[in-house]
């Protein structure tokens, strides 16, 4: 009794090829051929041969899908600041985790979305179903839910809903980008791309950014409030009007980044990630009782790469900063659960992990100087107090001491 076992990957949505006939016992038998990537993505084929299997039980086959998903769940890596700096700096090691991250694409029997495909850029850069934001019939236009290509992403410690990663607009979806924006309640976008790299990215979705400018996209009037360029980056204040409501929406737009690479300045990103990050902080409801903002949009043109790379960066950031270490392997692992592909390319990996080691150092210098303040500003003023009033000095010291460790301890 024979049983034949077939697997094929394949870099396309392309289906898999027929099975070949195969070679006689005394030779092993050949792997199927591996195809090139057609333009991003990948999907794999498993097809099990069982007419000779006669009466035997069958035996339960855990397809790779499964295995995908048990090594996204499990993966992790936990570094403290002096480890992450060595991590960084071995560009081989970073090479071989990334390769072993599945990428958990989507094919398009997977999508119960008809008609989706006139509103992907990238036929194979597909939402993950499970995280993928539906737009809601109009309420003018009563019919059904309504496509886009887009995810939900879970920030820090698994906040869900804190990023929607999406592609860049296209002509004929830039009214489908607004009625997300608007029915999220979304007051911040980070676009990391720019308009045109050799082929259109991103389809110009805000008016120009002279102040007043005012035009219509979709079912929504936006005008300019604000424009000015800050640390390699452009922040525009825009007013997004539907019928008589008005919405705040800041737009940051980093256009340095080319497609499939990484920025030159990694000083620039981690402003771009502050800045941000202060944003929405400023925007959280002073009370329950009143309704927060929604999701950070983020996009590049496939919404993967550049997309995977800010997304994580703050996370991580955010990480580094309230535990002292930090697990870049489980967040990408954390991403690709939400959105296939998440971090496009090993140098996009290396490029994260040095980004966050810039950062780790930065806040190991900025603990070091408060330090130093804090215990500089004891000294003196325990002089000053030792002579003016001796018997006072030791209350003084106990009051200088502790307001010093609650300052230093904020600062890590």
């Amino acid at each position: 009794q024979q049983k034949t076992l077939i697997m094929s990957s394949s870099f396309s949505s392309v289906p898999a090829e027929e099975p070949v006939t195969p070679p006689p016992l005394t030779t092993p038998p050949r792997k199927a051929s591996v195809r090139l990537q057609e333009r991003r993505g990948s999907n794999l084929s498993l097809l099990l041969d069982v007419s000779n299997l006669g009466a035997e039980s069958v035996c339960s086959v855990t397809t790779p899908k499964e295995v995908w998903l048990q090594l996204l769940h499990t993966s992790s890596r936990a570094l403290a600041h002096a480890q992450l700096q060595e991590a960084s700096a071995d560009t081989s090691a970073l090479n071989t985790e990334y390769q072993k991250i599945p990428p958990n694409f989507v094919s398009a029997a997977e999508l119960d979305a008809p008609g989706h495909m006139m509103k992907d850029r990238y036929k194979t850069i597909l939402p993950n179903p499970e995280t993928r934001v539906i737009l809601k019939s109009l309420e003018e236009e009563p019919g059904p839910d309504r496509y886009i290509n887009a995810n939900y992403v879970r920030g820090y410690r698994g906040a869900a809903r804190a990023f929607i990663a999406t592609q860049g607009p296209m002509l004929h979806t830039v009214g489908d980008f607004w009625d997300m924006v608007w029915q999220e309640r979304s007051s911040i976008i980070v676009m990391v791309t720019k308009l045109k790299e050799n082929n259109e990215k991103c389809e110009p979705y805000w008016p120009d950014q002279d102040e007043g400018q005012t035009s219509r996209f979709g079912r929504f009037l936006l005008r300019v409030k604000d424009s000015r360029e800050k640390d390699g980056f452009i922040i525009t204040d825009l007013q997004v009007q539907l019928n008589s409501e008005r919405r705040p929406v800041r737009h940051y737009w980093f256009s340095s980044w080319p497609d499939h690479h990484i920025p030159e300045c990694i000083a620039s990103l981690l402003k771009l990630v502050e800045e941000v990050e202060t944003q929405r902080k400023s925007l959280q409801p002073i009370t329950d009782a009143v309704p927060g903002n929604g999701p950070i949009i983020v996009h590049c043109s496939a919404g993967i790469g550049r997309t995977g790379c800010f997304i994580a960066s703050s996370i991580c950031c955010q990480q580094l900063r309230e535990t002292g270490h930090v697990d870049i392997l489980e967040t990408v692992c954390q991403l690709r659960l939400d959105r296939a592909g998440m971090i496009q390319t090993t140098e996009q990996y290396q490029f994260l992990y040095s980004t966050l080691a810039q950062y780790s150092r930065q806040l190991q210098q900025n603990q070091n100087s408060v330090y130093v303040f804090c215990f500089c500003l004891v000294f003196a003023l325990l002089s000053s107090a030792s002579s003016n009033n001796p018997t006072q000095t030791g209350n003084t010291a106990h009051v200088l001491f502790t307001r010093s460790f609650e300052i230093t301890k904020k600062a890590k």
